[in-house]
């Protein structure tokens, strides 16, 4: 089942070698002055009304200084483990910083201060295990924050800090096993949260606390084993929820209910042999609810009695059903193997 997660724009990659110090010359001619070696590949340089986009991948070299009217800075593949304390000054004007597919192992606090209109931050593929604490104080504008593929194992509150009016916030593929309380009291603009594919057993009750109008929540690729009653509470205007491949065992009966804007549900690949009654019903009329579908398969139904509140609902909602073919009783004996929607009508 595909996640829809967000894309973003690859950056364009080096020159051909006979533009290099024609666009370096540029380069130099609105920035400091720099000893660059003639032969050595340049960023590439855009200008716009708007302001300039830097663009730098190697073999170019990283400048010492970019031009004051920057808005969108790329510096990713290089292997650099950390970038000077000043990489952005004079960037007054920054919008969007890309500094994916590096080795950067820590930022300092006071990085972003120079860039205080900053509004998209992407350090995908680093080797961050920590932030510095106040690293956002200055950062009021930014509304997308990736991290995903980092090193980070715990977090803390403080980190987020000074991100008020954050709307995606991207965690993925890290090596969190657990959440702070708290984690997002302040980020109460917050529409997408990604924290798939980590090693989450559990999760704060208290997480979706502080967000005030999550639309989008990432939960697969987890361990979570059991979804309490009150997690999603907060949330009424929740619309794609993933919670496939993890390890749920057990979901509360009340665990949907009140996410009337609920318009995707990924439960598959789980351990979930049957559901509390209650659960389906209180998604609401499936004429409103469920319209973008859901997925149920790859989880080891029983199909027996106890399933009768799924079978209703099911029948219902048949038509925004995904993996049909997938979706299989493995129990008992007499229903094993064929379909569960087969199984629903025929109770």
């Amino acid at each position: 089942m595909s996640s829809w997660r967000p894309q973003r724009k690859h950056s364009p990659g080096g020159l051909d070698p006979q533009l290099s110090r024609t666009l370096l010359l540029l380069l130099l001619s609105t920035a400091s002055t720099q000893e660059v070696a003639p032969n050595r590949a340049a960023c590439v340089v855009s200008h716009a009304v708007n302001g300039t986009s830097v663009s730098c991948h190697p073999p170019a070299q990283i400048p010492r200084r970019f031009p004051a009217d920057t808005v969108s800075l790329v510096v990713e593949f290089f292997n650099v483990t950390r970038l000077p304390d000043d990489t952005l000054r004079g960037l007054a004007r920054l919008q969007e910083l890309h500094l994916s597919s590096n080795q950067l192992e820590s930022l300092s606090p006071n990085f972003l201060l120079p860039a205080p209109l900053l509004q998209v931050l992407d350090l995908t593929r680093n080797r961050l295990a920590r932030l510095p604490r106040g690293l956002f104080q200055a950062s009021g504008a930014l509304h997308t924050l990736v991290l995903k593929q980092n090193q980070l194992e715990a977090l803390e509150p403080s980190w987020l800090l000074g991100l008020k009016a954050l709307r995606h916030l991207d965690l993925s593929e890290n090596r969190l096993q657990t959440l702070p309380p708290g984690l997002l009291a302040n980020v109460t603009s917050l529409r997408i949260l990604d924290l798939s594919n980590n090693q989450l057993k559990t999760l704060p009750p208290d997480l979706l606390k502080g967000p005030l109008r999550l639309e989008r929540l990432h939960l697969e690729g987890n361990r979570l084993q059991v979804l309490g009653e009150g997690l999603l509470a907060p949330q009424p205007d929740l619309r794609y929820l993933f919670l496939n491949d993890n390890k749920l065992a057990a979901v509360a009966a009340g665990a949907l209910r009140g996410l009337r804007q609920l318009g995707f549900l990924d439960l598959s690949n789980n351990l979930l042999t049957g559901t509390p009654k209650g659960l389906w019903t209180s998604l609401g009329q499936p004429a409103r609810d469920m319209k973008d579908g859901f997925d149920i398969s790859g989880n080891p139904w029983i199909c027996d009695g106890n399933l009768e509140d799924l079978y209703g609902w099911l029948v219902a909602n048949k038509d925004k059903m995904f993996s049909r073919n997938a979706t299989r009783c493995a129990g008992p004996e007499a229903w094993k193997g064929q379909t569960l929607l087969v199984a629903a009508e025929s109770h």
